[in-house]
């Protein structure tokens, strides 16, 4: 037991000393940082390769505004000045009978609507 109890002893020194010596801190200073810079590197390349939510189908649209008409791709008040995606909440203060369809923005804009800076996605 004794002997067991030497030779781990002289190990731990062993080991102690070839920590002292400067060249394998630096060896291994330089294979965490490596380790570090590949694994942050990958966890960027992941984010870009995630593609945005985007909302399509019409019926999905309806569904998340409440089963309202829709008739274009963005609203706007016959008596305001910003354009609003259906489901901002903008729009849905607007009432049915002043509402103003548009299919696209640059239609939107050349009837001299601008977009609605709380509403997300325009």
């Amino acid at each position: 037991m004794r002997e067991s109890i030497r030779y781990l002893l002289n190990k731990i020194k062993l080991i102690g000393e070839a920590l002292e010596n400067k060249d394998v801190f630096v060896v291994l200073l330089i294979v965490l940082t490596s380790f570090t810079s590949f694994g942050l590197g990958r966890l960027s390349k992941i984010d870009e390769l995630k593609t945005p939510l985007q909302i399509n189908n019409s019926a999905l649209v309806q569904e998340a505004i409440g089963n309202k008409e829709i008739i274009g791709k963005y609203v706007a008040s016959k008596s305001g000045s910003k354009y609003h995606l259906p489901w901002c909440s903008g729009a849905q203060t607007i009432s049915e009978k002043n509402k103003i369809w548009f299919e696209n923005k640059e239609e939107a804009e050349s009837r001299g609507y601008t977009p609605a800076k709380n509403c997300k996605g325009i």
